[in-house]
């Protein structure tokens, strides 16, 4: 009865983010009609040889919003899935992917190119290098501050990843200050919270396939993932290697954070409360648990972006301002509900 009633759901959202995504191809300054966004995509996958489209309408269509959409729900699955996997790593309700550091070391990679011209060896992908560099820096800082005497203690993660994010952040803030360019600590500024404004089919593919790899390694772990919500001793009595898959964990989910905050900034609250939701809703077992914090991650991203995108149009506004005025409720909701704890469903 759960696995049919979990089947229905998950295709519910599946539909629900179809709807989403054409949504969001819709909507913008340019009026285009649902006809005109199938004609061109059935062009562009050369399903049909001729349509009437405009040129503009197929670079609006496929060049600026398609890509933008897709972008918005490659991330917004990448984080609620390493937020889930994170969660069940420390068997911790509040942690996310940000707890390693990760947006800490962006944000400095991403300030060093915008304020001080580093990187401009790599050109227009300065800045995502810059920002995965730096992301994966923090990361390896804070496993080894957590790494004695050869184990990897929880605590020790999590305390190692607020210092090194404190430190980092002295870091950005300093090279802020210090600048006396408007318009660069204005962009930085925007980055750190968030904005897909610059996605372009370039820089889709390899987000996209982290995240198809990432994901595929995630759902073949989730009996391990299971037992480490049961406690480090039971899972080790279950025969998993508590270390080395802590290690594991803590790698591919830094490599998909990393990637994703390079080419999106700093995106907070989606790895927090969309676990939580999807545990709501069909409980606490990994292999339900990864595929739906995925889909609802997904639509929760494009649906911020579009929001983003309209709320004071013609300016954007920065995307992590909306998953923040989303997340802050639902996380007061969500403690004054007394009945709810981690790994519950209801």
């Amino acid at each position: 009865m759960m696995k049919k009633k979990s089947n229905l759901l998950i295709v519910v959202l599946v539909c629900i983010l179809f709807i989403s995504m054409m949504t969001a191809i819709l909507v913008g300054s340019v009026g285009i009609t649902p006809s005109i966004i199938f004609e061109v995509l059935f062009y562009k996958l050369g399903i049909v040889s001729e349509i009437s489209a405009t040129k503009a309408q197929q670079i609006i269509v496929w060049d600026i919003r398609v890509p933008r959409v897709l972008l918005a729900a490659i991330v917004g699955a990448a984080l609620a899935i390493s937020g889930a996997a994170i969660q069940a790593l420390v068997k911790n309700s509040i942690a996310d992917p940000y707890i390693l550091g990760v947006s800490s070391g962006a944000s400095v990679g991403a300030t060093s190119v915008l304020l001080l011209g580093a990187f401009s060896m790599f050109g227009v992908y300065a800045l995502s290098v810059a920002s995965f560099l730096g992301a994966v820096v923090a990361v390896t800082v804070v496993f080894f501050l957590a790494r004695v005497g050869g184990r990897t203690s929880v605590m020790r993660l999590l305390l190692a990843g607020i210092a090194v994010s404190m430190i980092l952040s002295a870091m950005t803030n300093f090279i802020l200050m210090m600048s006396k360019d408007q318009g660069g600590i204005q962009a930085v500024m925007h980055w750190m919270l968030g904005s897909l404004a610059g996605a372009k089919w370039s820089n889709i593919i390899i987000p996209a396939v982290v995240l198809i790899v990432v994901f595929l390694l995630l759902m073949f772990s989730y009996r391990q993932l299971n037992a480490l919500l049961l406690g480090e001793e039971t899972a080790t009595t279950m025969g998993v290697n508590v270390e080395y898959f802590r290690i594991f964990i803590i790698l591919i989910v830094s490599l998909l954070t990393g990637v994703i905050v390079a080419v999106s900034g700093s995106i907070g609250f989606v790895g927090l409360i969309v676990p939580h939701i999807v545990r709501m809703l069909v409980g606490s077992n990994y292999k339900i648990v990864l595929p739906f914090s995925a889909v609802v991650g997904a639509t929760f991203i494009i649906w911020a972006d579009l929001g983003a995108r309209v709320a004071i149009a013609p300016e954007e506004m920065p995307i992590g301002i909306i998953t923040a005025l989303c997340g802050g409720p639902f996380f007061i909701w969500m403690l004054r509900r007394q009945r709810y704890t981690f790994g519950e469903g209801d």
